[in-house]
């Protein structure tokens, strides 16, 4: 498998030495083009880069890794591709970094749904690669998470769910605050009256965050 994965880019609308860089990681059965959409309304002076997931679904989906059901109907995760797609999105990052001499100190990640949930893996496999995670209806899998955790992070979180999602139940989401607390990591979160979706008012929250951190 190759290990820069396909994007697509937006370039900072005013010109900077160092930018800072947002990367953005879309959900289970998405594209890169899915979250791009947000791009427009981002900061000019961000350098923003959707990556898409390496295994195909058809019809122009994409996911960062396999979700089975077993004979009860219950879902599971193949964490093996889940690793292997983390340590991809590690390695497409640093060469982003190096390609366009971005702000080594302020690294943005945002993934929603499935890219949430490697957005919180990889922060903590790769301590300090990125700086902010956003991370929107996702969770925190501590099955993907090291044995030890470092205790030189210092990356900061916003999280984001739905009160109604139907997909990641609202209560997986809400044991991230406790465990980043606990942690001493610098975290929000918020809840919105929506499914498995970004509503329009989350949107305008975590791009205010976005601004203060750049």
């Amino acid at each position: 498998m190759s290990n820069t994965l396909h994007q697509v880019v937006r370039q900072p609308k005013k010109a900077t030495a160092n930018p800072s860089l947002l990367v953005l990681l879309h959900g289970y059965g998405s594209n890169e083009l899915d979250l791009f959409s947000f791009a427009e309304e981002l900061p000019d002076d961000l350098l923003i880069v959707s990556l898409r997931a390496p295994y195909e679904m058809g019809y122009g989906g994409y996911a960062w890794y396999a979700i089975n059901l077993d004979d009860q109907n219950n879902k599971f995760s193949d964490l093996v591709q889940a690793r292997e797609s983390m340590h991809q999105i590690a390695e497409t990052i640093d060469n982003l970094k190096s390609q366009y001499q971005t702000n080594p100190n302020n690294t943005f990640l945002l993934g929603f749904s499935q890219g949430a949930i490697l957005s919180f893996a990889l922060s903590f496999n790769f301590p300090n690669k990125i700086q902010y995670v956003i991370a929107l209806s996702g969770y925190l899998n501590e099955e993907l998470l090291p044995k030890t955790i470092e205790e030189k992070i210092a990356t900061d979180f916003y999280i984001s769910h739905g009160s109604v999602d139907q997909v990641i139940p609202v209560d997986w989401a809400r044991k991230a605050k406790p465990f980043l607390d606990s942690l001493q990591l610098k975290n929000v979160y918020s809840e919105y009256p929506v499914g498995h979706g970004v509503a329009p008012q989350n949107f305008f929250s975590f791009k205010k965050w976005i601004e203060e951190r750049i």
